[in-house]
């Protein structure tokens, strides 16, 4: 961005839909509601401080991968690993010209995601090749192409500046965000535009501004990782206020929310000499892009009573499969053994987005229960008017429907439509608007060794807002998850660049994942809460985990050892050097 830099796309703004393109700016956000001089005026106490968030690898198991060939029709086959095949779809046959009809995308199931596998990496390569070669042809990246040729977490910096007055009313917050895109834009407007939505939407304050910047530079391209950029100005955020709070002579957890529980938890015994702190963090995510998310499912019958059900988000462990047959099963009073899902492939329903923007259950979801609701319905219709008997006396039940006078097994309800040529099966859509909105609380307490810099998690508390929790043990499996990946990238994990911009941590060896024993037990407690837009009340729960957990250990470690610090990753030698210089030793 400064003044003679070197232009990374040297193109026209007008065809680019590039922002600046000579200042390397692909997408910038400004606003301001009120006045924030004004506000910052009023304040008693105005904090500003610049943080700064690092690349982080997705570390999925799965590298990137997919193989292409011409079927016995002539279409284009494409498998592969992605989130998003009917995307990827969409670009293939765009790139290369061809009709839609001829060419299909199947994901599968998928070795984790975590939002690196929503663009298309491999899959135009592998159909460039099949398209000249008329053979076969697979590429999958190895791991040291993972780090080189994939995508990472935007590099973030944040200046943040917050007035309050001393009763602890907020008058003023102001945000500038920087946010580093890599060479190429990929996710790079819409990640910087999200970080600065919900961040700055959890608070209120009459006056509010911002400015945010995607820039490019000449390294690794960066691309959406789960949070979508909120957990980095989260981070700011929420460490801005706990140092606002404290200037205000307010408890930190009595500035963000007055009515919290001022009880004393029980913890791991803490070593003589260490310091100890706790600190919080809350989070606000909504679901899907504003544009909305559209999914489409079908729902049918089959010849031996049991039931199909397509849908085409993806499956990475994210555990979607499973609750898109409860949703199922659920609507057509049948067990989720007797349903078969295939998903991620383009031919078997006319759209999904894809699986990313936390939309797998509140979009998808919505889509497999319109298409299952509609199906139970034309069920118990065609099976009053082949009975003769009244709509209201019919009922579903497991391999049946159920009358007054006995039992009409799906089996031959079956038959019974085939015979004059109905087909059983129903459609289901959801565009993805309005969009639903969940919150995640994060609590830690910590420990801190003066004399080595090393920390111990002594509790780890998570609140989650999951609207109507359809599974409790893989909600709960998310926010450990969650909790888990935040951690790795609050305390380890980096994707330094040399001087010439090359990736200096190109395999595991070199890159600091967090381990079974650098995870601490986290208490899961769910919100007893119903959204009137998710399915039977759901909300999302997939990337929101992630969110406060930095900003929560941040303002744990401030409150141990009386330093805020502003880069990431929390280290054990960068809070040893800061301790040291600081002067800081046991209590």
């Amino acid at each position: 961005m400064r003044p003679g830099a070197p232009v990374v796309h040297d193109k026209d703004v007008a065809t680019a839909r590039i922002s600046r393109p000579q200042e390397n700016v692909v997408g910038e956000a400004h606003g301001e509601i009120g006045d924030v001089e004004a506000g910052f005026a009023e304040a008693d106490a105005v904090y500003e401080d610049t943080y700064r968030t690092q690349r982080v690898q997705h570390a999925s198991l799965e590298t990137h991968g997919a193989v292409a060939w011409f079927d016995d029709d002539g279409r284009l086959n494409v498998r592969t690993s992605s989130q998003t095949p009917f995307l990827t779809r969409r670009a293939l046959y765009a790139l290369y010209d061809l009709p839609p009809e001829q060419v299909r995308v199947v994901a599968g199931r998928v070795g984790a995601g975590f939002g690196g596998k929503q663009e298309m990496l491999v899959e135009d390569i592998v159909a460039l090749a099949v398209l000249r070669l008329r053979r076969p042809v697979k590429l999958e990246y190895t791991r040291a192409e993972q780090f080189y040729g994939a995508t990472t977490r935007h590099p973030f910096t944040i200046r943040v500046k917050a007035g309050a007055r001393r009763g602890g009313t907020l008058t003023a917050l102001q945000l500038r965000v920087v946010s580093n895109t890599g060479a190429y834009g990929n996710h790079g407007p819409a990640v910087m535009f999200h970080s600065v939505g919900e961040s700055m939407a959890v608070y209120r304050a009459p006056h509010k501004k911002v400015d945010a910047f995607s820039v490019y530079t000449h390294t690794v391209p960066a691309g959406a990782f789960r949070g979508y950029g909120l957990g980095k100005v989260m981070f700011a955020v929420e460490s801005a206020l706990d140092e606002l709070a404290r200037r205000v002579g307010l408890d930190p957890l009595e500035f963000k929310a007055k009515n919290r529980d001022q009880e004393e938890p029980v913890s791991e015994p803490v070593p003589d000499g260490w310091l100890v702190g706790q600190g919080t963090a809350l989070a606000m995510i909504a679901t899907g892009p504003p544009g909305g998310h559209i999914a489409d499912a079908r729902a049918a019958l089959l010849p031996d009573g049991t039931f199909d059900l397509a849908v085409g988000t993806a499956e990475f462990g994210n555990g979607t499969t499973t609750v898109h047959r409860q949703i199922a099963a659920g609507e057509l009073a049948t067990t989720v053994e007797r349903i078969t899902v295939r998903q991620s492939d383009t031919d078997v329903v006319q759209h999904d987005t894809g699986a990313f923007a936390s939309t797998g259950v509140v979009v998808a979801g919505k889509a497999t229960l319109r298409a299952s609701r509609a199906l139970a319905d034309m069920l118990l219709d065609f099976a009053a008017a082949t009975l003769r008997v009244p709509r209201t006396d019919g009922r579903l039940v497991e391999e049946a429907v159920a009358h007054p006078g006995g039992r009409l097994a799906l089996k031959e309800l079956y038959e019974a439509a085939r015979a004059v040529g109905v087909t059983c099966a129903a459609d289901g859509h959801f565009g993805g608007t309005p969009r639903s909105v969940a919150f995640n609380a994060q609590w830690f307490r910590l420990a801190v060794d003066p004399g080595t810099g090393e920390i111990r998690i002594l509790r780890s508390v998570h609140a989650a807002d999951a609207g109507e929790v359809m599974n409790p043990m893989q909600y709960r499996g998310q926010v450990e998850g969650g909790v888990a990946q935040a951690l790795g990238a609050t305390l380890f994990e980096n994707v330094p660049v040399d001087a010439r911009g090359e990736v200096e941590t190109a395999a595991f060896r070199r890159y600091r994942l967090p381990q079974y024993a650098d995870i601490p037990r986290t208490e899961v407690h769910f919100m007893e809460t119903a959204d009137a837009i998710g399915p039977l009340g759901a909300k999302s729960m997939s990337e929101s985990p992630f969110n406060p957990v930095t900003p929560a250990f941040a303002n744990a470690l401030r409150d141990a050892t009386g330093l805020r610090f502003t880069e990431l990753p929390l280290t054990r030698d960068r809070v040893w050097l800061a301790l040291d210089a600081a002067g800081v030793t046991s209590p």
